[in-house]
């Protein structure tokens, strides 16, 4: 089953991508790091629920 996942900036909050998913039970959330539109630069993005 594949679920999708927002990604969240660390910096502003904002939720700018969404990623698909396996829906098995997983340990951590993904953390990626991606360019934020509002920041204007390159940040961490974590994985929202």
């Amino acid at each position: 089953m594949i679920k999708k996942a927002g990604l969240a900036c660390t910096e502003c909050g904002s939720r700018n991508y969404t990623l698909n998913v396996s829906g098995n039970a997983k340990e951590k959330r993904i953390e990626v790091k991606k360019f934020c539109k509002t920041c204007g630069k390159h940040t961490l993005h974590k994985e929202t629920r």
